[in-house]
C-alpha cells in the first residue's frame, strides 16, 4: 500500500524514513581519491555497517518504518522500460553523451539484472572488469591511472542530502559537486515510479535539473508554515529566493523562509551540522557560528501580495521567537560552547541530532559533552556507535531523509 509523504516539523514523531546501508562503495576510497569524493578519512566498512544496522534498529525500537535506498529502485526498475531510460539518463550524467563508450555502458548496463545494476551504479565500475572490451577509456590509458569507467558514489548513505519533504511535496536537491549529482537521479525515480508513491501526486518545490545550488541538509521544516535555510557551502541565495517564490505561490501552506548564513567550510557544509530543533522551543546551535556578541546575519522571507517582504535579524534567539510565536528559547551549545569541546563534537557532527518525537533525539555517542547537555536540558538521548560512520562527517540527521511524521497536536 502506498502512503502519502508529509513533513510539516522537525520533532514531530518520526513514521517512515529513507536511509542508505553502506555498501562496497565505501572500499572504492581511496587517499588519492577522498578529496574527490569529499571524504577526509576512510570507513572501515564492516563497522560502519554494524553501526548503521544499531542506527535501523533504534528508528524501528522506536515504531519509525525503515525503507533502504537501494531496495526501493531495484523494485522500480523490474520494468524494462524505466530500467532503459534510468540507465541512458546515468550514462549522459557521468559524462557519457555519446561515442563507442556510451553505447558500449548502455549494453553492459542494459544485460545486468536490477540488483546488481544498482549495486554496481553505487560502487562504481572499474576498467579491469571490461577488459578490453573497449580500449582508450578517457584518454590515454599510459596517462590515464582512473582505474574507474564510473566513480563510485559513497556520500548516498547520506541520504538527507538528496532531497526533503516539505508538507506534502518534495525538494530534490541540485547538489553542488559534479561527484554527487548522480545521487538525486535514484531519489527521483523513486519518487516518481515507485508504487509507494506514485499513488500520490507529488507536487516539487525544487528539482534535480534546476539552475539553482540547493541541498536537503540546509533546509529545517520547524512547522506547518515556517521553514529554516542555509546559505551555506552548498546551497545558494538565489535558491532560496527561488524555493520561497514557488512555495508562496503555489498552496503549498509555506509562507515563511527563515534564511540563515553559516560559514561555507567542509567542516560545516549544511546547516543542520550546525544548528537543528529538538523540541517546541528547544534547539542545538553550534556557537561558532555566531559572531562577538552572538550576532548572525539573519533574513525572513515571507509571502505577501506584493511578492517576497524580506526582513534583517542579526540575533537568533529574536528570529526564532518572533516567527515562531514563542515567549522563550532554549539554545542547546555544542559541547557546552567549550573552546575544545565544542568544535571537536561539532567536526564529529554533535550538532546534527535526528529528533524522532518531540524532546527526543538520536545522536553519535562519541559526542558525550553535547549529549549530557542535552540530557540536562530534558531530551531523552538514544546514542549510537560512531566511530566509522563519522569518518564521512555527517551524523543521524545526515543518514536519514524523513518521509512521513506525525503532525504536531499544536502547530504554531
Amino acid at each position: 500500500m502506498g502512503f502519502q509523504i508529509k513533513i510539516k516539523s522537525e520533532i514531530g514523531k518520526l513514521r517512515a524514513v529513507l536511509l542508505k546501508r553502506p555498501g562496497k562503495e565505501i572500499e572504492n576510497i581511496t587517499p588519492a581519491t577522498m578529496h574527490d569524493l569529499l571524504f577526509d578519512d576512510i570507513p572501515y566498512l564492516s563497522e560502519a555497517q554494524k553501526e548503521h544496522d544499531r542506527f535501523a534498529e533504534i528508528l524501528r525500537q522506536n515504531g519509525t518504518k525503515v525503507l533502504y535506498l537501494d531496495n526501493l529502485i531495484t523494485e522500480v526498475l523490474k520494468n524494462r522500460n524505466v530500467k532503459s531510460n534510468f540507465i541512458s539518463q546515468m550514462i549522459t550524467n557521468s559524462g557519457f553523451t555519446d561515442g563507442t563508450t556510451a553505447i558500449f555502458l548502455k549494453e553492459y548496463f542494459s544485460n545486468l539484472r536490477p540488483n546488481d545494476l544498482v549495486e554496481k551504479l553505487m560502487t562504481g565500475l572499474r576498467k579491469e572488469e571490461v577488459g578490453g572490451k573497449l580500449k582508450n577509456l578517457r584518454g590515454f590509458p599510459e596517462i590515464d591511472t582512473d582505474p574507474f569507467v564510473m566513480a563510485p558514489m559513497p556520500n548516498l548513505y547520506f541520504t538527507r542530502d538528496l532531497a526533503s519533504v516539505i508538507g506534502q511535496g518534495a525538494s530534490v536537491s541540485n547538489m553542488t559537486f559534479k561527484v554527487r549529482k548522480r545521487e538525486t537521479i535514484f531519489l527521483e525515480y523513486i519518487l516518481a515510479k515507485h508504487p509507494l508513491f506514485s499513488e500520490h501526486a507529488i507536487p516539487y518545490w525544487h528539482r534535480r535539473d534546476d539552475k539553482t545550488q540547493l541541498e536537503g541538509g540546509d533546509i529545517l521544516v520547524l512547522n506547518n508554515h515556517v521553514l529554516a535555510v542555509g546559505i551555506s557551502q552548498r546551497t545558494s541565495v538565489e535558491a532560496i529566493e527561488a524555493l520561497a517564490d514557488v512555495l508562496f505561490k503555489n498552496k503549498s501552506g509555506y509562507d515563511t523562509i527563515i534564511a540563515l548564513k553559516i560559514p561555507k567550510s567542509h567542516a560545516m557544509m549544511h546547516l543542520d551540522t550546525v544548528f537543528t530543533m529538538v523540541n517546541y522551543d528547544q534547539f542545538t546551535v553550534y556557537p561558532d557560528i555566531m559572531r562577538e556578541y552572538r550576532k548572525m546575519d539573519i533574513w525572513t522571507l515571507r509571502s505577501s501580495t506584493k511578492g517576497i517582504k524580506y526582513r534583517k535579524y542579526t540575533d537568533l534567539q529574536e528570529v526564532l521567537k518572533d516567527v515562531l510565536g514563542l515567549s522563550e528559547i532554549d539554545l542547546i551549545y555544542t559541547g557546552n560552547g567549550d573552546a575544545v569541546a565544542a568544535p571537536r563534537e561539532q567536526w564529529n557532527d554533535g550538532s546534527n541530532t535526528l529528533t524522532i518525537a518531540p524532546g527526543e533525539v538520536v545522536t553519535y555517542d562519541r559526542n558525550y559533552v553535547s549529549n549530557e547537555l542535552l540530557r540536562q536540558h530534558g531530551i531523552k538521548v538514544h546514542e549510537m556507535p560512531s566511530s566509522e560512520l563519522s569518518r564521512g562527517r555527517g551524523g543521524p540527521r545526515c543518514m536519514s531523509m524523513p518521509l512521513q511524521r506525525e503532525e504536531l497536536s499544536q502547530e504554531n
